[in-house]
């Protein structure tokens, strides 16, 4: 059995957003009870995470860490046309992923106990967000 679909997600503009619940509701809607839930974002300036979900100081952490490696207006990009995140933004899409690919367990995403599914947004600006959830199993 195959259920997909796809949804808009608004973001604020840069940040980690959570996502489990409503990917999670995404895979109850399906009936599937054993397979895999896949997560694509539609998007190459904002990313799928899977982190710690407990303690909110792995995410500023995480962005701690991408502000160092990859730099908004850096000097260097010739790809500005949007703004001084905007090449950033793709750079970190790049060292991040695009998709998640999670087991389904007795109806359930079969995540370990401290994970989570996030968007992470790399723009400023707000901007709506289209993630496509495929569910394969029986």
């Amino acid at each position: 059995m195959t259920y997909q679909e796809t949804f808009t997600i608004s973001t604020p503009g840069r940040g980690i957003y959570p996502l489990s619940d409503l990917i999670q509701k995404k895979v109850g809607d399906s009936n599937i009870h054993c397979g895999i839930c896949h997560v694509f974002l539609r998007h190459t300036s904002a990313s799928l995470i899977l982190c710690e979900n407990t303690d909110p100081q792995v995410q500023k952490d995480i962005e701690t860490f991408l502000s160092a490696w990859v730099k908004d207006g850096d000097p260097r990009y010739t790809h500005v046309e949007e703004g001084p995140d905007d090449m950033a933004a793709h750079l970190r899409n790049l060292l991040t992923s695009s998709d998640l690919t999670i087991p389904i367990t007795e109806g359930k995403l079969h995540l370990g106990r401290w994970q989570g599914i996030y968007l992470y947004e790399h723009r400023f600006s707000p901007m709506e967000r289209s993630i496509t959830v495929t569910v394969l199993g029986e």
